[in-house]
């Protein structure tokens, strides 16, 4: 029987990151604390059936009802009122989580498009991770057949370092892949 991540992180990874980040505590090893998605369904105002189709799509992904998110206020601009649903949110925790940190590593991240490895700078300074997918079409869940349009999504990781560089380092023991951040240096010609 595999082992699953929760399982590898609390009996591996936490000793590998107290040792990297030269810890002497356990409890200084920073661990998830939920993950958010979020998909935004500004076309429900003019299709009332882009809401249900967002939602069941997203329930699909992640195995949870999405709660609808509304508008706080009315912006005539775009023609939302006040209290209109305009969005769809999950916040995963404990097991289902952990489950939907290893889909998205494993499954997810290679069938995405062109992908060279996530951006290491999308931290937002307390250790907090976001992550856009232009579609929900890289999740194995959605099948291409049954999908009215391509809608992407917003997935934040919280954790529970106090800095950014404690949490890549978590991110990176988890196995997601970030690039390189160093732009190839020029090549000099001398002119004669």
């Amino acid at each position: 029987m595999s082992k699953t991540l929760r399982e590898t992180y609390r009996d591996e990874l936490v000793a590998q990151l107290m040792k990297e980040l030269d810890l002497k505590n356990v409890h200084q090893v920073p661990r998830l604390e939920k993950i958010v998605i979020n998909v935004g369904l500004g076309e429900a105002i003019q299709n009332s059936k882009a809401l249900e189709a967002g939602t069941n799509d997203l329930q699909l992904i992640t195995g949870q009802k999405p709660l609808i998110t509304r508008a706080r206020k009315s912006v005539a601009g775009f023609k939302i009122r006040d209290g209109m649903a305009i969005g769809a949110k999950v916040t995963l925790r404990g097991d289902r989580m952990y489950d939907f940190m290893a889909k998205l590593v494993n499954i997810v991240m290679p069938r995405i498009r062109d992908f060279r490895g996530m951006n290491p700078n999308a931290f937002d300074g307390r250790g907090n991770y976001n992550i856009g997918l232009k579609d929900q079409l890289v999740f194995p869940e959605i099948d291409y057949d049954k999908i009215d349009r391509v809608r992407g999504m917003n997935i934040t990781i919280c954790t529970t370092a106090d800095t950014d560089a404690k949490a890549l380092a978590m991110l990176k023991a988890f196995g997601i892949p970030f690039k390189d951040n160093k732009k190839p240096e020029k090549e000099t010609t001398s002119a004669a």
